[in-house]
């Protein structure tokens, strides 16, 4: 699909992994800079996709894992219409937390939901559009369920899964994004201030190639 020079940048990791800090970091580096940036997160970002993200991660009531992939790709299409599409057209640089490789990980490698299938889905809820960047923030599974355990706010249903649960969507991960040239890898146990400067020159250097301006 044809679009204007704004950028589509996403940030993976399973959780605890500290990819929605980093994501803040490099956005106030980018604002700092001048650039238009429009900060979202999958689930959610937009109205209809708080109340799913409400259902996804705080109703009692668990959907199978198939509802669960289709309310996440309910959600990815309304984000997509509402928020990504429009901000793409208008130049800005979009910062997503998550994107359709969190599905096909956590949702085809850990609930086992078909990947053909979520492959499928994923690009009708996308319409075709794909992140210039994807910067996945690397975590051990054990070190990232005592990250879970710590943190003060209440933990969502899937935070709470257990260890096997996420030790396949990080396999997933490390498989799929081992040598991708679309892919920065980090390692989560760097500091926040390395992670966010490493970020934020491979961006510099991708914004320079796609010939983005303030």
């Amino acid at each position: 699909m044809k679009r204007s020079k704004g950028l589509l940048i996403v940030f993976e990791g399973i959780d605890g992994a500290g990819k929605t800090t980093l994501l803040t970091h490099v956005a106030d580096i980018l604002y700092q800079a001048g650039f238009k940036v429009v900060q979202t997160r999958q689930p959610g970002g937009t109205p209809l996709g708080e109340r799913i993200r409400s259902i996804l991660h705080d109703s009692p009531d668990r959907p199978c894992p198939l509802s669960e992939f289709l309310l996440f790709a309910a959600d990815r299409a309304q984000h997509l219409e509402e928020i990504v599409r429009p901000a793409l057209e208008m130049g800005k640089i979009v910062l997503s937390d998550r994107f359709a490789d969190s599905s096909a990980a956590y949702q085809g490698a850990g609930r086992g939901v078909s990947s053909d299938f979520i492959g499928l889905v994923n690009d009708e809820a996308t319409g075709g559009i794909h992140p210039d960047l994807t910067i996945y923030v690397r975590l051990d599974p054990k070190i990232a369920a005592q990250r879970l355990v710590g943190r003060p706010e209440k933990q969502t249903a899937i935070e709470r899964e257990p260890l096997e649960f996420f030790t396949r969507i990080a396999s997933w991960f490390d498989t799929h994004y081992g040598d991708r040239d679309d892919v920065l890898m980090l390692d989560a146990q760097d500091s926040p201030s390395e992670l966010g400067r490493t970020a934020a020159a491979r961006i510099s250097t991708l914004l320079q190639e796609k010939g983005v301006v303030q």
